[in-house]
């Protein structure tokens, strides 16, 4: 991703937590850097393909001379969101200075820092054949929007499927969850982790029965300039074997009859519908997924 920096947008504001402060008034200090996809802007040299960095600088400092904030904390919140109501802008980072604060001892500067990237749509496949699923499905679907910067939009039916390699052991439940996160892949797929562990999950042989499985499916929708790609074996993006798992494919498709998946790591690798990956699947494979217990909630989806 590439990126444009404004530095130093400098105005007088009345924020602070004391009334001299929004009395008097003092200098504040703005930096910011968006990360957004100049090629289109590079290609067509046309202003419509990038940010207008006047029309950035004049919000910056509508902000800081505007309403009176106690924390610069909280100056910075605005003006990143503001950033992030331009559609091409992905990333933001937004630092201000208040090299006047009444801070009571000598020093150089108070700088807050604040970055913020805009959601990115993201699967999530889940799964478990230990102890009681649905109970475990049931409480991470539950616990899953409480991971800052995570929402959920959209949760499938419940399947069951039969367990594909590793030794004898029960049948799966699983599930697919569509949402939206505003941070990076890897700190998705560490949270995620977390949330497995909390579940005592191990790892121990491959393929083998689990309390929880949590896998992140694909990182922005193909195509789109959010789509992350990865061949880190850490983060492997889009999952590697979802376009040949039924326990996938089919409930993601029936809550999202439009959905598509990128089938390699690279931005050559073709894009297919999820559907019709899911009907292009051997009949075995197919019949290896079934319609599993409803969600226990009102009003949850059903197969």
């Amino acid at each position: 991703m590439d990126r444009i920096e404004i530095s130093g947008v400098s105005a007088t504001g009345y924020h602070g937590v004391f009334a001299h402060e929004k009395r008097d008034g003092q200098l504040f200090v703005v930096d910011v850097a968006l990360t957004l996809d100049l090629r289109p802007a590079g290609c067509s040299d046309a202003l419509s393909d990038t940010v207008n960095y006047a029309e950035l600088a004049a919000d910056v400092m509508r902000r800081i001379e505007g309403e009176p904030f106690d924390l610069i904390e909280r100056l910075a919140e605005v003006i990143a969101a503001d950033a992030l109501a331009r559609p091409l802008v992905q990333v933001v980072e937004v630092a201000v200075h208040k090299p006047q604060a009444p801070v009571g001892v000598p020093f150089g500067d108070v700088v807050v820092r604040v970055t913020r990237h805009r959601p990115v749509p993201v699967v999530i496949a889940l799964g478990a054949n230990l102890g009681d699923p649905l109970q475990t499905l049931t409480d991470v679907v539950a616990e899953l929007p409480g991971i800052p910067g995570l929402a959920v939009t959209a949760v499938s039916p419940v399947v069951q499927s039969d367990p594909v390699g590793g030794p004898a052991q029960p049948a799966y439940l699983n599930a697919v969850l569509l949402g939206t996160w505003d941070g990076t892949a890897a700190a998705l797929l560490r949270a995620l982790h977390g949330v497995e562990s909390a579940h005592h999950r191990t790892r121990e042989i491959r393929w083998g029965a689990r309390t929880l499985d949590l896998d992140l499916i694909q990182f922005g929708t193909p195509g789109s300039v959010a789509e992350v790609l990865s061949s880190d074996p850490a983060l492997l993006l889009p999952h590697p074997r979802a376009r040949e798992r039924a326990f996938v494919l089919m409930p993601w498709a029936v809550i999202d009859p439009t959905a598509t998946l990128r089938l390699g790591p690279g931005f050559s690798d073709p894009v297919a519908n999820v559907g019709e990956l899911a009907a292009g699947l051997s009949d075995p494979t197919r019949a290896g997924v079934r319609p599993g217990p409803a969600w226990p909630v009102e009003g949850a989806p059903t197969w």
